[in-house]
């Protein structure tokens, strides 16, 4: 294996180790440059957990009602990721939400692990989206539309990282794996966020585009505006609000 790939494997399995809860046994250990590549492949990690999800839609629903095979496929995708991107979106909700025009207390709430109402609420709303989405997937499409909402979503969020700068200066969880994406680094994960469209129907196909441009726009505007830049629970949020509105929006395809 060249030097380039062996690169490229590294970033992949650093990808898989920090936005999955796969127990891989890795040999070497990573080195930053690993970790910071590793956002380029976050498409190719939903593309994996959009088949494992929407596996589960197919298999448990030739035998359970849609809506309790939704609710099994949605509880898989939670353990595959360990929830991180669900609690990225519930820790925005209340920095949001609680902190007000205060830029330093958004960031305060959002490291507080502490759950607020805002949060709370938030997630029900996210999950129940979700959740009812599923179980109202057209029957050709469930395995294409979680792939294709689960790269495209997390390709959308990644995007962020080329027009804005890491809002935290302190260490973070996030800060290993944040850098700004530039040439190769940022058309790798537009083409594995854009490459699974090609299975579903052009109309819906464009759609999809659409809304995952709009979302990403909305959001590069807002935390430009509220944060000058992003964090991890950022991305996170972005990640989970452009996947619930890709699955509305096929759903509203049907």
């Amino acid at each position: 294996m060249s030097t380039a790939a062996m690169r490229e494997w590294r970033a992949l399995l650093a990808a898989l180790l920090y936005f999955t809860r796969l127990p891989l046994p890795i040999r070497t250990p990573l080195e930053a440059d690993d970790w910071r590549r590793a956002t380029s492949w976050w498409p190719l990690v939903g593309i994996g957990v959009g088949a494992a999800t929407g596996g589960v839609l197919i298999l448990a629903g030739a035998a359970l009602p849609p809506t309790i095979a939704a609710g099994l496929s949605l509880g898989l995708g939670l353990l595959l990721t360990g929830a991180q991107h669900e609690d990225g979106f519930a820790d925005s909700c209340d920095g949001f939400g609680g902190g007000g025009p205060d830029r330093a207390r958004v960031l305060e709430i959002m490291r507080d692990s502490r759950v607020g109402a805002f949060a709370v609420v938030g997630l029900i709303v996210l999950l129940g989206l979700k959740w009812l989405a599923l179980g109202e997937m057209h029957a050709p499409w469930l395995l294409a539309a979680p792939i294709a909402a689960a790269a495209l979503s997390r390709a959308a969020a990644a995007a962020l990282m080329a027009v804005l700068s890491y809002a935290r200066t302190e260490p973070s969880r996030a800060a290993p794996v944040t850098s700004r994406l530039r040439g190769g680094r940022l058309a790798l994960p537009l083409l594995l966020g854009l490459l699974p469209l090609l299975a579903l129907p052009a109309g819906p196909a464009f759609a999809c585009a659409g809304v995952a441009i709009t979302v990403w726009a909305v959001a590069a505007a807002w935390l430009s505006r509220r944060l000058g830049g992003y964090t991890g629970d950022c991305l996170g949020a972005t990640q989970q609000i452009a996947e619930v509105a890709l699955l509305l929006t096929l759903v509203a395809s049907l």
